[in-house]
């Protein structure tokens, strides 16, 4: 697994974001898409262990094109700087919370949640924080989750969300718009030569978070 070789080659796309440079460079490109996809072997049979789940996803399946959706943005560039992959038991495009891997110069992060929920999935998550917010604490506040999580969500309302209790304690368990979790690290992350035990590491503890939300989400998808 060539990492540096990945992150190099993102870095050299970033300065040359056209498709006569991608072109020239294809083979690089598919380099880089092995590489990417040995990766996600590995971390795949690694989170097996804890989620048999996942065991059945295919690296292929779950990585994300290069290529941007130039449509309707004002940035023309035609690819992607970075490389993702969603390793997800129902499918990348499911909002069952699945385990995120994104390499990026200076940007690289493990991730993993439901974003952009439809509005009744949305309550109903918050509702079965509400109804079990001892157990939701019990996980979102461990130390062990919060070494990698210490926030749950990117962005939030600024009251309680229609048809909560006013006065509900936590308030920010409920006032986030999604229900995600992100842990950055460096490049030189990837230098230690154990690096994939760190990251069975931290998906063990998103499976703690996936978990709960997941027991809402997929009876409602």
């Amino acid at each position: 697994m060539n990492i540096s070789g990945i992150l190099n080659f993102l870095k050299l796309l970033a300065a040359n974001n056209n498709r006569e440079w991608f072109l020239e460079h294809k083979s690089d490109y598919l380099k880089v898409q092995s590489d990417f996809e040995d990766l996600l072997t590995v971390v795949i049979a690694r989170i097996s262990l804890f989620d048999e789940s996942v065991a059945h996803v295919r690296p292929r399946d779950c990585t994300y094109r290069i290529y941007r959706d130039i449509r309707f943005s004002a940035d023309k560039s035609p690819y992607k700087t970075h490389i993702g992959g969603y390793i997800n038991a129902r499918g990348k495009k499911s909002n069952h919370c699945g385990y995120y891997i994104h390499l990026e110069p200076d940007n690289c992060m493990f991730a993993g949640g439901s974003w952009c929920m439809p509005p009744e999935m949305l309550k109903a998550v918050r509702q079965s924080v509400c109804d079990n917010i001892d157990e939701y604490r019990s996980i979102v506040e461990d130390e062990a989750f919060r070494k990698y999580f210490p926030v749950v969500g990117e962005q939030f309302l600024k009251n309680i969300p229609k048809g909560f209790p006013k006065d509900f304690p936590y308030p920010q368990y409920i006032c986030c718009k999604d229900y995600t979790v992100a842990y950055r690290v460096p490049d030189s992350f990837f230098e230690n030569p154990n690096f994939v035990d760190d990251i069975a590491d931290i998906f063990m503890q998103l499976k703690r978070f996936a978990d709960f939300t997941n027991e809402t989400i997929d009876e409602l998808e």
